[in-house]
């Protein structure tokens, strides 16, 4: 069963409800579109940053709980949208603005919702709610507003228990671009060549990921998530990259074998969030859903490294089952040794995955910081002198093959 909105909002707003899969129920007042919402739902702890928080491909088919309780204060703008739509199937806010206060500001959050069709709630005890999550775990939800909030709580349960559960949901290719795009450097502030030319996968693309990349002299071709090894060899690129994005990483078998051909040829990859779950397939881990995930912008990692504790932006329910403590000759052993590079120092979750052997890596959260904060920029610097490293070594062996004809 998947998300539905019936009718605008009204000037009052009309009676609305958040119902569990597990029976707990919690009553406020609509918010957004009046309708009915079915999703995962899930919190996310950032104090600011909602609408690159709404519109992150990532939370499609989930009901999304802002922990702080002021929502909507900024308004919303054209330059902040992570991508070209909100994606989050149901939103839930306690204290909604009522009327933006910004220089920025554009358009109210309230009236963004209504023209995308997005139902909310609100008024409701959104600290409550992430408790209850934490303490039962992240599960199926709706949302009902107007007229179907006032049916039967036994019949709103009902319809909660027959929706589609997250696990098993593929859905990268739902959010995915249909047509492949440039994002070239020269419009992103970089003047002269390009230094290095990129395929990327679009499973799920946060819009400001290529611009990093390209005001940093990088040409990125953005493919859709059915992209094959004929489209990525089509480009020409001197790295590979795959995105993050939504859904179970057990679905993604397509893009598992896409990886292992580009693997195969030892062409420089990075990868970030469900980037990084594919790679840790792709070497031959499993995969497992967490109890509640973590999203937010506030979340604590170690590069083990350099012993460096950054504060990440992040967006995932499920995670890599890797070996946390040292080098790991990888399952699929023809991709050598694999080290956990990076853990989250809340939970010990795996949070970055460092080939040693191969020039591949990639981590669990968002270095692009969309929104906030800025501590892991450093890795698309890592994945340029990747490729810096690998052009050097292939330069190199053309030097060698041509000295050896001459010597012939």
């Amino acid at each position: 069963m998947t998300e539905k909105a019936t009718t605008q909002n009204p000037a009052v707003p009309e009676p609305a409800v958040l119902v569990l899969e597990d029976g707990k129920m919690f009553r406020g007042s609509s918010y957004g579109t009046v309708g009915t919402a079915f999703g995962e739902a899930v919190f996310a702890t950032g104090m600011t940053g909602y609408q690159e928080t709404i519109t992150d491909p990532s939370y499609a088919r989930q009901i999304v709980v802002q922990t702080a309780p002021h929502i909507g204060n900024t308004g919303v703008n054209s330059e902040d949208a992570e991508s070209r739509r909100i994606w989050v199937a149901g939103y839930v806010v306690r204290d909604p603005a009522r009327r933006p206060s910004n220089w920025r500001s554009e358009r109210s959050l309230d009236d963004e919702l209504v023209e995308q069709g997005i139902v909310g709630i609100q008024g409701v005890d959104t600290r409550a709610i992430t408790r209850h999550l934490r303490e039962h775990k992240t599960m199926r939800a709706a949302i009902f507003s107007g007229d179907a909030a006032r049916r039967p709580d036994r019949e709103l349960l009902d319809e909660v228990l027959a929706s589609a559960p997250m696990e098993g949901s593929r859905l990268a290719e739902e959010v995915s671009v249909d047509t492949a795009y440039t994002v070239d450097p020269a419009d992103h502030g970089w003047t002269g060549e390009p230094r290095f030319t990129i395929a990327a996968i679009d499973l799920g693309i946060k819009a400001m990921t290529p611009h990093r990349l390209a005001e940093r002299g990088v040409r990125v071709h953005v493919l859709p998530a059915t992209a094959t090894a004929e489209d990525v060899r089509a480009v020409n690129p001197d790295g590979f990259f795959m995105s993050n994005g939504p859904g179970d990483p057990a679905t993604a078998d397509a893009q598992v074998r896409l990886l292992r051909s580009v693997l195969d040829s030892r062409l420089p990859y990075f990868g970030i969030c469900f980037g990084n779950q594919i790679l840790g397939r792709a070497l031959g881990f499993g995969t497992y859903k967490l109890r509640y995930g973590h999203r937010g912008i506030n979340q604590p990692v170690m590069d083990r490294r350099t012993g460096k504790v950054e504060i990440t932006s992040q967006n995932h329910g499920f995670a890599v089952d890797a070996p946390l403590e040292g080098a790991t000759v990888a399952p699929e052993g023809q991709y050598g040794r694999v080290e956990v590079s990076h853990i989250s120092l809340n939970d010990q979750v795996v949070e970055g995955l460092a080939c040693l052997d191969i020039p591949a890596f990639s981590v669990q959260y968002h270095p692009e910081a969309a929104a906030g904060p800025h501590d892991a920029a450093y890795l698309f610097d890592r994945f340029i002198d990747m490729m810096e490293a690998s052009s050097a070594g292939n330069d190199q062996t053309t030097d060698e093959t041509e000295k050896t004809e001459e010597a012939k």
